[in-house]
């Protein structure tokens, strides 16, 4: 049997990731079903998961991916251009439509939010140490905690993202997140 090299299984690995986030972009987690991920990834179920155990795991790689993307955007820049990222190129974040899918399986199973917490934590990280940096450095209000900075900023990313998977316009929202960039900057607290 012919060993097949690592760039081509690199390759093939975001040939699916690829094809996947099309197709829980489309469909949904739920109606990703096999057959349509093998479309959407032009693979057979045997190629997609001999790199994946199963939908879960896809589903969470590309979870990590994404975290992974958006926590080095978020150590460099900041958690608000992580949104501005999101603006700029809405797309390449459809599939986190399946939000309120992710929502519930956070809810009602246990397993699940472990994995999802296990994915998520590199962009909690990553974005509580530019605030930290950002702090020391004395950019930020100091009349507020760190962490509720950061759940603030959380519930924010977490609102923009609801928006785009609903399809609603993105009209005024740069303008909203420069006020919510203003709003944890130094000299916005109140007197």
């Amino acid at each position: 049997m012919p060993r097949v090299s690592e760039d081509h299984l690199v390759a093939r690995r975001a040939q699916i990731l690829d094809g996947a986030r099309q197709c829980f972009a489309e469909f949904g987690y739920e109606g990703a079903t096999v057959r349509r991920l093998e479309e959407a990834t032009g693979l057979s179920r045997g190629a997609i998961f001999h790199h994946f155990r199963d939908k879960d795991a896809l589903f969470l790689a590309l979870a990590h991916e994404d975290a992974r993307r958006m926590a080095d955007t978020a150590a460099e820049q900041g958690l608000v251009q992580v949104m501005r990222n999101l603006l700029e190129d809405p797309a390449q974040f459809d599939w986190l439509g399946t939000r309120l899918e992710i929502t519930r399986r956070l809810r009602t199973d246990p397993d699940f939010r472990r994995e999802w917490s296990d994915r998520s934590g590199e962009l909690t990280a990553a974005a509580t140490a530019r605030l930290e940096r950002q702090r020391s450095a004395g950019r930020l209000r100091e009349d507020i905690p760190t962490e509720v900075l950061l759940r603030y900023l959380d519930l924010v990313l977490d609102g923009l993202v609801s928006h785009l998977a609903s399809g609603q316009s993105t009209d005024h929202l740069d303008a909203v997140l420069d006020l919510v960039e203003a709003s944890v900057r130094r000299g916005h607290s109140k007197s």
